[in-house]
C-alpha cells in the first residue's frame, strides 16, 4: 500500500481563480493517499465547498494580502508553528503572499517537501522599477527553498525561468482545472441565463468575470463600454472586490452612453455564461483566468488583453481577439468587430472549444500534483539550483 502524505494547502484568499484553483486540485487527489489541510487568511463559499467535501479547514486571519508587518510577522510565526506540530510531508503555497509566508515557515518547520504555484507573478510593468526589482529579488530567494514551482501556463512558466525565481529543473507548467463541464451556449440556454440574471433576451450582452480589484482593470471595462457606443448593449461584471464602489460610480457616470451592470458574486458563473454574446477581461496582468476557459468552453467569443499566460488559450484571430492591456479603445474595436461579425465570431468560438477539448480537467491537473509531491530518486540540496535530481 502506498504511503499516506498529508499535504497542507496555503493560499491567502481562499476565492476567485487562485482558490478555484487550489480547491479542484486538492478534491482531484485520492483522499485515503492524500489528506489535505487548507489553510487560508480569508475566503468565501469555496471553504464551504471544502469543508463539505470532507478538507480541513484552517483559517489563519494574519493571512493577508496586504503587506502589513505586524500582521505579516505575527502570520510567519503562527503558520510555522502550526506546520511544526503537524509536520505536514508537503507544503504547498499559493500566490505572492502565502507563497511568500507559507513557504518560509515550511522551511522553519521542516516541511519534507516545499511546492508553490504561481497563479501570476507578484510583480508587472505598471509597477515601479524599484518594488519591481525587489519582488523579482525576494522570489530568487524563495526559489533556492522551493521543490517545485507549478506555474499556471505557458507565459508564466517562462517568465519564472527567464527571470530565474527558480531552478530550469525544478519548473513545471500546468492549467486550470473548471470543476465542472461549462454550460454550452444554445438560444435555449441563453435565454436561461440572461432570465436568471434579469437582462433582457433581446439585449446584446457583454460581459465579465472576476474580482474588481486592480488586477482585473475593472474601470477599463467601463470605458470599454462607453467607447463601444452601441445603445442596447448591456456590460455585466461578474465578481465582487476592494473596488466595487469605485467601478459603481463609474457605470452611474457611464449613464446615458453606456449601460453596465455589477452583480457581484454569484455561485453558478458556469450556468449564466450562455448569457454573454462577448465575454471580455480587460485585465493588466494574469496567470491564465479559470474564467476565459470556462467562457470558451461554453462556446462564448473571448477578447482579453495579451498578458502572461492568456495568449496560451486566446490565439489571435484563431480562438479569440487579443488587445493591449489599458486600451480599452482597442478593447472596444475588438468586442464591436465579432458583434458586426457573428460568423467570425462562432467560429472563433467553436475553434476554441474543440482546442481546448479535456486539456483543463481535474485529473490532469491532480496528476500534476500527485508528480509535484512525489520525492525525486535523489533528494540535492533545495538550495543547490545548479545541480539537478538524475
Amino acid at each position: 500500500m502506498s504511503p499516506r502524505v498529508r499535504v497542507a494547502t496555503v493560499v491567502t484568499r481562499f476565492e476567485a481563480g487562485a482558490g478555484e484553483v487550489a480547491l479542484r486540485g486538492a478534491l482531484a487527489l485520492d483522499p485515503d493517499r492524500y489528506p489535505v489541510t487548507v489553510i487560508a487568511g480569508s475566503g468565501n463559499r469555496l471553504l464551504d465547498e471544502a469543508a463539505a467535501a470532507g478538507l480541513e479547514v484552517v483559517l489563519e486571519p494574519s493571512l493577508r494580502s496586504p503587506i502589513a508587518p505586524r500582521d505579516d510577522i505575527r502570520a510567519l510565526r503562527r503558520l510555522t508553528r502550526l506546520l511544526g506540530a503537524r509536520r505536514y510531508d508537503v507544503v504547498h503555497t499559493h500566490s505572492a503572499k502565502a507563497g511568500t509566508l507559507g513557504r518560509l515557515a515550511a522551511h522553519r518547520a521542516g516541511a519534507g517537501r516545499i511546492v508553490h504555484t504561481f497563479h501570476g507573478l507578484p510583480y508587472h510593468e505598471f509597477q515601479s522599477a524599484s518594488r519591481r526589482g525587489t519582488y523579482i529579488g525576494i522570489e530568487r530567494r524563495l526559489g533556492r527553498i522551493t521543490d517545485v514551482a507549478l506555474c499556471v501556463g505557458t507565459g508564466v512558466a517562462v517568465e519564472v525561468v527567464r527571470r530565474r525565481l527558480v531552478a530550469p529543473e525544478r519548473v513545471r507548467t500546468i492549467g486550470v482545472a473548471t470543476g465542472g463541464a461549462a454550460t454550452p451556449r444554445t438560444p435555449r440556454t441563453r435565454a436561461a441565463a440572461r432570465h436568471a440574471l434579469g437582462l433582457p433576451v433581446d439585449a446584446t450582452v457583454v460581459g465579465a468575470v472576476g474580482r474588481l480589484a486592480y488586477q482585473k482593470a475593472p474601470e477599463d471595462f467601463v470605458a470599454a463600454m462607453v467607447a463601444l457606443h452601441r445603445p442596447g448593449t448591456v456590460g455585466v461584471w461578474i465578481g465582487g472586490g476592494p473596488l466595487a464602489e469605485q467601478v459603481r460610480a463609474a457605470a452611474a457616470r457611464a449613464l446615458p452612453q453606456a449601460r453596465v451592470v455589477l452583480l457581484g458574486e454569484r455561485p453558478d458563473v458556469r450556468e449564466v455564461l450562455p448569457a454573454f454574446d462577448v465575454f471580455a477581461l480587460p485585465s493588466r496582468y494574469e496567470g491564465l483566468p479559470v474564467a476565459i476557459v470556462e467562457a470558451m468552453t461554453c462556446g462564448v467569443p473571448v477578447v482579453a488583453t495579451a498578458v502572461n499566460a492568456v495568449p496560451d488559450v486566446v490565439v489571435p484571430g484563431r480562438t479569440g481577439l487579443l488587445v493591449p492591456p489599458q486600451r480599452p479603445d482597442l478593447m472596444a474595436t475588438a468586442v464591436g468587430h465579432l458583434l458586426d461579425h457573428p460568423d467570425e465570431a462562432d467560429r472563433m468560438a467553436a475553434a476554441a472549444r474543440d482546442w481546448l477539448g479535456d486539456r483543463f480537467g481535474d485529473q490532469r491537473l491532480g496528476d500534476a500534483l500527485v508528480a509535484a509531491y512525489a520525492p525525486p530518486r535523489c533528494a540535492p540540496s533545495r538550495t543547490d539550483q545548479e545541480t539537478p535530481c538524475a
